[in-house]
Order: C-alpha cells, then structure tokens, then sequence
C-alpha cells in the first residue's frame, strides 16, 4: 500500500510539473492578456522542446504514424499517443549534434501530460486526430506561413475552399491552448469566434485565409498566435540602449519607445509590468520596436526614404495559386492490378490473429514456389496504397500489411532454400524475369532521353540568356535600342554636368549675396552711430523695429546694391532692388531649396532612366 501510494503521488507530481515551473516564471504580473499567454505558451513550447522540431517533421511524424490515413473524428488512445511523441523526439535526437541531445523520456512525459490535461479535461484516456494535429501543428517550431498552410490543408475540400465546420473545429481545438495555461477567461472558445475571423459567410481559398491570419491586427481570438512566433524571433535581439525605468545598460527582446516623452525607453519586462517613472504614464502610446538601429543607419534611412530610394514593402506572403495541387499520378510507374472491388483484395483474421486467404486470392500450401500469387499480391499491395487517401485505415488493418509483407518475406525465403523446382516453375521464373529486365531496360532508355532533353534545356536557356555579339549584330531591333540607350545615357550626363555647374555658379552667387548683406548691415550700422540724423525723411517715413531687417540701406551714399549683382538672376535681383520690402534671408533660403529641388529632380530621372 505505501509503494502504490508513493507511486501515485509520483504521477501527480509529474502531472504538475510543467505547471509548476510556469507558476515560477511569474508571468501572471504581465498586465497585458494578450503578451502573458504567448509568453506562457512559449515557455511549454521551449520546455517541451518543441521548438526544435518544425512543422515538416510533425508532417513527417503524422505519416509514420498513421496519422495521415484516419479520419479527423477518430479517436486514439493515450499509449497510441505516447508512440507519436516518443517518434517525433528520437528522431528529433537522431538530426541533433552528439553535444545537444535532449532528454527524451522528460521531453515525452512533459509534452504528453500537458495534451491530455488540455484535451481529456474528462478523464476518458482518449483524443481525437485533429487535437492531435491542431495541438502539435501550432506549438512546433518554424515558420507560422507553412504551419497555416498545413492548417489550411486540413480544413479546405478538394476544390481548395475553406470548410466552416471545419474552421469552427479548429478554433475550439488551438483555443485549449490558451485555457489550458488559465487564459480562458481572454482568450476562450465562443460561438461567434469564426465570425471574428470571417465577418461575412463566402468563400474562403488559401490566400485569403493567409492574408486573415496574418494581418495587422490579426484576429482577436487568436492574437497570442502570432506574438508567440515574435516572440521566438526577438529573444536574442540586443539593445544598446538605457531601460528608463531599471536603469539596465541594455535590453534584450522587444524594445518599446514612447511616443510623448523625449527619449524614453523601456525594457519589455518594464513595460508588460506596467512600470512608469518621471513625467512618462502608462497611458502614453509606445512604439514597440524588434531590432535596433544606429543613428547612421536611422539617418541613411530617412535620406533614401526623402529621395524615393526605398523599395515597397514586400507582401507579406507569397500567392499561391487557388487550386490545390493534384498528386502525383504512379499508374506509368507501377501499374496496378484492375481491381473490381477494393474488399476483395482484403485479408481477414481468425480468432487466433492468424491471417487467412480470401475468395480472390486462394493460396494453397501444396504451391509453395508458384510466383503467380506472390505477383498478384503485390498488385494488391501496391493498389491499397494508392488508394490509402481514400480508404479509412485502422491501426489492425497497417498491422495487417505488415502481416502480408512478412509472409511474402517467409514465402521467398522458403523458395531460396528449394534447390529443386520444376521445369514449368523455371521456365516461368526465366520468363518473369525477362520481363522484368526488359522494363528496367526500358525505363533506363526513358531516363536517359530525359536527362538528354533536360540538357538541350538547359544550353538553350543558357545560349538565350546570353547573346553573342554575332546574334546582336544580326539583329537590328537591339542595335536600334541599344543606340538609343547610349544616347539617352550621354543626355543625362551632359545634363548631370550642366546642373552641376549651374550648382556651382548659385552657391557662388549666394556667397556673394551673403558678404553683400552683411557689408550692408555694417554700414547702416556705423552710419545709425555716426550721424543719426542724417536722413531725417528717410527715418521718419520707415521706421523698423529690427535693424537686421532695416530698409534704408538703400539710401547710404555707397554703391547701390544693382552695380554689384551683375550676372546674377532676375530673381535675386528683383530680391535686392531699391523700395522692396521683401525678407532677403527668406529669398536666400528659397534660393538653397531650389538648388535641392533641382539636384532631386536630377536623382529622380536618373532612376527612372
């Protein structure tokens, strides 16, 4: 009694452990829903190791298993279960490096009580294929396009369209998640969560369903998801940069600016603690910012962004095309023996578990060499197979292939041990095996034509994507454009040199303007010290409160301002001619964005050409 108490407790404890060491992350202070839940589920997906193995090995795993060929609703029990994870680790181990094994017996006992006390809340020990499926898919590592991709795979028809009861499925399934790390009260299962997703009831291909789940917001049901995946992808990010609040000399993971206060900065601990000091409140809007940039780096940025440099912002998926692909037809590779009735060619089992022949195939123990039946069984092997997408498989029944491929291994081996057959019997194997070299001689000669068309291919695309200067002479058309081009190009250089000289003579001509003006105010200076009554009119009919921007200059016994501003343009002219009342240093700086226009307008022809 005390042995089996001690044990069950020792279940319960591994029960609770996962559970256990999240509580001791303390990620409940977290204010916000939304970064608390994918940090919880980031830290199952980490301690499970699940990040290391991408949604390609889950496909993989699914298909070792079985999973691939049972129906969605079909339930599997928890040992069956057990046998997918503990094949997902080991051969998860087999591609690591010798110095980077992981535990598998805690990595199976870890991930393997956190489905079951997500999915059999009930106690029932069983779980259907799709949690399975839903589960694993969304906390495995990789890339979250091809994890929706594979989503999207499991809920669309053959026509490549979204099935609504299927998608409703799913969200009831991957919302667990949440729930499962005491976030249901934010992020629970409702009957109007498909509606979230997909306000209005049409149909709904692959795209669509990417451009849905990976927008900017994403849908509110499933916010967490994407941030999860942000998460894995910011958390050896470094920053440079002061935290405002903890005085940290650097950050790691996310960084978050304010919008209001100058320079204040905030570590992601700070910030989904809530924390605010000085001047900043938490009701301020922050910038939230996953990679650092250097001042030089912000400055060259914002120079091409004003130039028009910038490339567009690339999608963020490709587009796929909206029929799904067919599969691959084998029926020229391995042609299938014509079959009435998939029933026929099924093997039942006696009480003792022992498989015994059916109508079609009677086998006889008195023709232990006969190839014939062997061949036929092998067409049936091969036509089960090409049609597994569309019959329902059970675990007895892949137990019963393994049967059928054991038994043709004893058959053959109990024909290598007779010496001795019958001439009939030699006679057909001779004839069965000149067959067979005659089609392996046939598919070589098919694979040596294509390799020989694959390489006339490949010269042609190589000849045709670099011309020789024979076929360019030969062809007047590209004479014509490359002429063109070349005179295009020396028009925009000679103009390039004719701005830049222009350039030249303006900032020249500013300088001058600038030792002008300051002469002028030098001037009227000495001259307001020396003999202030002087111009007694002048005085009395302009009075100016700012000396800089006196107008009397005009008026001083010295040269006039037009003697010195010979070659200069009408506009600068008309800016210093007597009785205007224009500013000059506002002249002088639309003269400077002028000059700025003009050299932009340069880099953009020179783009565009």
């Amino acid at each position: 009694m005390i042995e089996e108490g001690g044990n069950k407790r020792k279940t319960v404890a591994e029960k609770r452990q996962l559970f256990i060491e999240m509580r001791a992350q303390n990620f409940d202070v977290i204010r916000l829903s939304t970064y608390r839940t994918a940090c919880k589920l980031r830290f199952v997906q980490k301690r499970c190791n699940l990040h290391l193995v991408d949604i390609w090995n889950m496909i993989e795993a699914f298909r070792d298993n079985g999973l691939n060929t049972l129906d969605h609703s079909t339930e599997i029990s928890v040992s069956r279960l057990e046998t997918v994870i503990s094949s997902i680790y080991y051969q998860l181990n087999k591609r690591l490096p010798s110095t980077h094994q992981i535990s598998v017996e805690q990595s199976i006992s870890l991930l393997l009580n956190f489905m079951i006390a997500a999915y059999d809340s009930e106690g029932r020990g069983k779980l259907t294929v799709f949690s399975v499926k839903a589960m694993l898919a969304t906390m495995c590592g990789g890339k979250m396009l091809d994890k929706l991709r594979y989503i999207f795979s499991q809920m669309s028809d053959s026509n490549g369209l979204m099935i609504f009861s299927k998608f409703d499925q799913f969200l009831k399934e991957v919302l667990k998640l949440p729930t499962a790390v005491f976030e249901g009260p934010s992020f629970g299962y409702t009957e109007h969560s498909v509606r979230t997703c997909f306000p209005q009831q049409k149909k709904i291909m692959l795209n669509m369903f990417l451009d849905t789940m990976m927008a900017d917001p994403p849908p509110q049901c499933l916010v967490w998801l994407p941030l999860m995946h942000r998460l894995a992808h910011v958390e050896n990010v470094f920053h440079p940069v002061e935290c405002s609040y903890c005085r940290c000399e650097s950050m790691m993971g996310f960084r978050y600016r304010c919008q209001q206060c100058h320079n204040y900065q905030l570590c992601q601990n700070c910030f989904w603690r809530g924390h605010a000091s000085g001047p900043h409140s938490n009701q301020h809007q922050m910038k939230e910012h996953s990679s650092w940039k250097s001042p030089a780096k912000k400055l060259s940025h914002a120079i091409s962004k004003s130039l028009g440099c910038v490339p567009s912002r690339e999608p963020p998926h490709p587009v796929y095309p909206e029929q799904p692909e067919k599969p691959l037809d084998l029926a020229h590779i391995v042609p299938p023996r014509p079959l009435t009735n998939m029933n026929d060619t099924m093997v039942s089992h006696m009480s003792s578990g022992v498989p015994t022949p059916t109508k079609r195939f009677q086998y006889s123990q008195d023709m232990p060499s006969s190839l014939a039946d062997e061949h036929a069984l092998i067409a049936s092997y091969v036509a089960r197979l090409q049609h597994c997408a569309r019959v329902l498989e059970s675990p007895s029944r892949l137990d019963e292939e393994h049967r059928l491929i054991a038994r043709y291994a004893a058959r053959l081996a109990a024909e290598a041990g007779n010496t001795t057959r019958p001439p009939a019997d030699v006679s057909f194997n001779f004839d069965a095996n000149k067959q067979q070299r005659q089609l392996i001689a046939e598919l070589e000669n098919k694979n040596r034509e294509i390799l020989q068309e694959i390489q006339r291919l490949r010269l042609e695309h190589e000849q045709a994507s670099q011309p020789t200067p024979e076929k360019a002479q030969q062809n007047p058309t590209l004479l014509a454009e490359l002429r063109l081009l070349r005179q295009r190009k020396d028009e925009l250089e000679q103009r390039m040199s004719a701005l830049q000289e222009s350039r030249r003579e303006l900032m020249v001509q500013l300088e001058g303007l600038m030792k002008l003006l300051k002469e002028e105010e030098q001037k009227q200076a000495a001259q307001a010290t020396g003999s202030p009554h002087t111009s007694p009119t002048h005085a009395g009919s302009r009075p100016m409160p700012m000396p800089v921007r006196s107008a009397s200059a005009g008026s001083t016994p010295t040269h006039g301002p037009q003697d010195s501003l010979s070659g200069v343009g009408g506009d600068v002219q008309e800016a210093f001619a007597q009785g205007t009342r224009r500013n000059l240093r506002n002249d002088l700086l639309v003269a400077a964005d002028s000059i700025t226009n003009t050299m932009s307008s340069l880099v953009k022809e020179l783009h565009s050409g």
